[in-house]
C-alpha cells in the first residue's frame, strides 16, 4: 500500500459509497477525469477496509500506471499480492490457485491504459476466487457485467461564493489552505479578500484536486490576487480555443499555466521527463534529459524546481536512500505532447533506452562483486523502466535488445522474475539470430530459468545448445556459463557424477581466480553441488568453506548463501545441526537481501531440518511451517536437490518426536499462516563467527 504523504481532505459521502459498494459488489471501479483524485480516494478507502479488519487476507495493491505493455499486467498483479511463480503454468492459473482460498481486497490503480486487458483478468479472477472484491480506479469502465461504477466528480463547490469567500470551511477551500500552507506556510487567509481570491480559483479551476494543488505551488512567489488575475487571464485565453476537451478544460488549463510559469529549462526538462515509465533518479534524469541548453547541472537545477511547483512529487525514496520523483500520469501526457512539439520523441526514447542498456551491462559485470546488493536494489527501483526500454530496442536495435536481455537475466533468474525473464529472453533470442556471446548469454539464461520453473529436461537440453555456442565464441565465459547450466541440468535429474565432471573439466580447462567472473564462481559453486550429491561430504565441505570465505571477503551474497547452503546440508548429514543451523540462519538472511523467495523456502527446509535434529521440536515445525508458506509463494511443492527429500523426511519424524503430534501440527500451522515476515525474523536470531 502506498503511504500518503500530503492530507486528505474531504470525500465523506463518496468513502461512504465506495464502503457501500465494497459491501455489496465484487467489482467496484472508480471513474473520473485525470487529476480528479481517484487514486487518493481508492487508498483511503483501502486502508481505511484494512484498518476495519474487513479482509482477513489482506488488502493488496498493484499500481498499473508505469504499464505500457499488456505483457506485464498479470505478472505486475502477481508481485503485488506477493507470488512470484517458479513453475511451468500459465500465470493466469498460478494467480488463480493462489488466491483462491483467500479472502482479500485487491486494487488496481490506473487501468485506463488497458482498460481491455484488466477487465478479462479481472473477470478471470472473480470467477476463480470466490472471497476476491477487487476495487479499480480508471478514466473509463472496464466494461465487464460485474462491474459496479462509481464516478469521481471534482471537490463540490457548494458554499463556496467566489465573490466574497462565504463558505470558508468547505471541503475545496479546506484543500487549498493545506497545499498553500506547504507552499507559504505563512500565508494568511484572516483577510475576506484573500480568501475570496482563493474561492474565485477554486471555482475556476472547478474543484478539481490537481488543479488546485498546481495553483497552491505558485503561492511561494505569487499572492492569491495575483494567481487568481493570472489564471483568469489564461482561461480566458483558451475559452476560445478548441485545444481540449470541455470536460478537462479546467485541468489542462491549470497544467498548461504552470507549464507557462516554468522556467524554459524547466519546461524542456518536463518535457524530456516524460520519456521515463516509473519513478524518477536525479542521475538517471541526467544521463537522459540532459543536452543542448539543459547541462547536467541545470537538470539538477529544474528538478528541484518542478518539484517546488508540485509538477514533480519528492515524496519517494530509493533503496539506496536517494531522492527520486514521480509524475503523475496527467502531467506526464502534458510532457510527452510538448516533447513531441520539439521533435525529440525518438530522440529520447532513444537515449533512454541506450542509457538503461548500459545500466543493465553495468550491472551485470557488477553482479559478482561487493556491489551485488546494491545492484539488486537498483535493478528493483528501475525495473519497470528497464522493461520500457528493452520494448524499445526490440523495434529499433534487436541486437542491443539481445545483449541488454542477456545482462539483465542475472536479475530474473536470481531473484525469481521468471516469467519476465522467460518472456524477454524468448523474444529476444528471436528478434536476432546473430551468433556470438550475446546470444550465448541469453540461452543460458533461458536455461536457467526453465531450470528454476522445474523443466529440468529443456533446461539440459538448452545447455547442450549452449555448450555448442560457445564453443563457436571460444570465450571462456561461455563455456563456463554453459557447463554450468550442464551439470545444475545434470544433477536435477539424478546424475551427481555427469553433473561433476562436466564441472569439473570446465574449471580445470579455464582456470581462474574466483572472482574473474560470475561463470567461475557458478562452476565453482555447481562442483560444490556435486562432490555432495556423490557423497564426497569432505571435499564438499573444504571446497564450500572456502568459497563462502572469499565471498564474505568480497561481500557477494547470491554464491555465499547457496555455499551456506551446501554448508548446512554437509553439517546435516555429517550429524553436526548446531553449525548447520548457524549456516542455514545466515542462507537465510542473504536470501533475503536479494529478495529470492525461492533460496528462502530452501533455507528455511534446512534450517528446520536443523533445529528437529537438536531436539527443538516446536521451534523446528514452527520454521517448517514458514518454509511451506514460501513453497507456495512460488507456486511450487519443495524443490532442491535430490538427497534434501532424505532430510526433510527425518525434520518431520524428528520434529514431531520431540514435540508431539498435536504441538508439531500447532506450530507448523502457525508458521504456514503467518505473517511470512514474522517467520523470518525467528529464523534471523543469530550469526556466524566472524561475518
Amino acid at each position: 500500500m502506498p503511504e500518503e504523504t500530503t492530507s486528505f481532505v474531504g470525500r465523506r459521502t463518496e468513502l461512504i459509497l465506495v464502503e457501500r459498494a465494497l459491501d455489496e459488489h465484487r467489482l467496484t471501479t472508480l471513474t473520473g477525469s485525470g487529476g480528479v483524485g481517484k487514486s487518493r480516494l481508492a487508498l483511503r478507502a483501502a486502508d481505511r477496509a484494512r484498518a476495519a479488519g474487513d479482509y482477513p487476507d489482506g488488502v493488496w495493491w498493484a499500481d498499473l500506471a508505469p504499464l505500457h505493455d499488456e505483457r506485464m499486467l498479470l505478472i505486475t498483479v502477481s508481485d503485488a499480492v506477493g507470488l512470484f511463480d517458479h513453475s511451468l503454468r500459465m500465470p493466469i492459473d498460478a494467480l488463480c490457485e493462489w488466491l483462491a482460498h483467500r479472502r482479500l481486497l485487491l486494487v488496481l490503480d490506473s487501468c485506463e491504459r488497458m482498460t481491455e486487458a484488466c477487465g478479462h483478468l479481472v473477470g478471470e479472477l472473480l470467477t476463480a476466487v470466490p472471497g476476491l472484491t477487487v476495487l479499480t480506479t480508471s478514466r473509463q469502465p472496464l466494461g465487464i457485467p460485474a462491474e459496479h461504477l462509481l464516478d469521481v466528480p471534482p471537490l463540490p463547490l457548494d458554499g463556496v461564493d467566489g465573490e466574497d469567500g462565504q463558505g470558508g470551511q468547505d471541503d475545496v477551500l479546506q484543500l487549498f489552505r493545506d497545499r498553500a500552507a506547504r507552499a507559504a506556510p505563512r500565508l494568511s487567509f484572516d483577510d475576506p479578500d484573500t480568501l475570496a481570491s482563493a474561492a474565485q480559483i477554486c471555482h475556476r479551476l472547478e474543484g478539481i484536486p490537481l488543479a488546485v494543488e498546481l495553483a497552491c505551488a505558485r503561492l511561494d512567489e505569487n499572492s492569491v490576487d495575483q494567481i487568481a488575475l493570472l489564471l483568469d487571464s489564461r482561461l480566458d485565453t483558451l475559452t476560445h480555443q478548441n485545444v481540449w476537451p470541455q470536460r478537462h478544460r479546467a485541468l489542462r488549463t491549470a497544467i498548461g499555466w504552470s507549464h507557462e510559469l516554468c522556467a524554459p529549462l524547466e519546461r524542456l526538462l518536463w518535457a524530456r521527463l516524460s520519456v521515463f515509465r516509473g519513478d524518477i533518479d536525479a542521475n538517471d534524469a541526467r544521463a537522459v534529459c540532459a543536452g543542448g541548453p539543459l547541462t547536467p547541472d541545470g537538470v539538477t537545477q529544474a528538478l528541484a524546481g518542478l518539484a517546488r511547483q508540485s509538477v514533480l512529487r519528492r515524496d519517494t525514496f530509493g533503496t539506496d536512500g536517494h531522492d527520486r520523483y514521480r509524475m503523475l500520469d496527467t502531467i506526464r501526457e502534458y510532457g510527452t505532447m510538448w516533447l513531441a512539439e520539439l521533435g525529440e520523441e525518438k530522440l529520447l526514447a532513444d537515449r533512454h533506452a541506450a542509457h538503461f542498456a548500459d545500466l543493465a551491462r553495468r550491472a551485470h559485470t557488477g553482479w559478482a562483486g561487493g556491489g551485488q546488493v546494491a545492484w539488486y536494489r537498483r535493478i528493483t527501483d528501475v525495473h519497470v523502466d528497464l522493461c520500457a526500454a528493452l520494448n524499445h530496442l526490440f523495434v529499433e536495435d534487436p541486437a542491443a535488445a539481445l545483449d541488454m536481455a542477456g545482462s539483465v537475466a542475472f536479475f530474473w533468474t536470481c531473484c525469481g522474475h521468471l516469467h519476465e525473464a522467460r518472456i524477454y529472453l524468448e523474444y529476444a533470442l528471436d528478434a536476432d539470430r546473430t551468433p556470438g556471446p550475446d546470444r550465448t548469454r541469453a540461452l543460458w539464461a533461458l536455461g536457467v530459468t526453465l531450470m528454476l520453473q522445474g523443466d529440468h529436461e529443456g533446461a539440459f537440453r538448452l545447455g547442450e545448445r549452449c555448450s555448442v555456442a560457445a564453443w563457436h565464441d571460444r570465450e571462456s565465459d561461455s563455456l563456463l556459463s554453459a557447463a554450468y547450466l550442464l551439470s545444475l541440468s545434470c544433477l536435477m535429474m539424478g546424475r551427481a557424477q555427469a553433473s561433476y565432471v562436466v564441472a569439473d573439466r570446465a574449471l580445470r580447462t579455464h582456470p581462474g581466480d574466483f572472482f574473474d567472473s560470475s561463470a567461475q564462481l557458478r562452476c565453482r559453486l555447481v562442483r560444490v553441488f556435486a562432490l555432495t550429491g556423490l557423497g564426497r561430504f569432505d571435499e564438499a565441505r573444504d571446497q564450500a568453506a572456502e568459497l563462502r570465505r572469499v565471498c564474505v571477503d568480497r561481500g557477494e551474497c547470491w554464491t555465499r548463501s547457496y555455499a551456506d547452503y551446501q554448508l548446512a546440508l554437509i553439517f546435516l548429514l555429517q550429524g553436526r545441526p548446531y553449525e548447520a543451523e548457524a549456516h542455514a540462519r545466515s542462507m537465510v538472511a542473504g536470501k533475503e537481501e536479494l529478495g529470492d523467495s525461492f533460496g528462502i523456502a530452501l533455507g528455511l527446509d534446512l534450517l528446520a531440518a536443523a533445529v528437529a535434529a537438536q531436539g527443538d521440536g516446536e521451534r523446528a515445525a514452527h520454521a517448517y511451517g514458514t518454509g511451506q508458506a514460501f513453497w507456495r509463494m512460488i507456486g511450487q511443492p519443495q524443490r532442491g536437490t535430490p538427497e534434501l527429500e532424505q532430510v526433510r523426511e527425518e525434520c518431520e519424524r524428528q520434529a514431531r518426536a520431540a514435540a508431539g503430534s498435536p504441538v508439531y501440527e500447532n506450530a507448523f500451522h502457525r508458521g504456514l499462516v503467518d505473517d511470512g515476515r514474522s517467520g523470518l525474523a525467528r529464523a534471523l536470531r543469530g550469526h556466524l563467527p566472524g561475518d
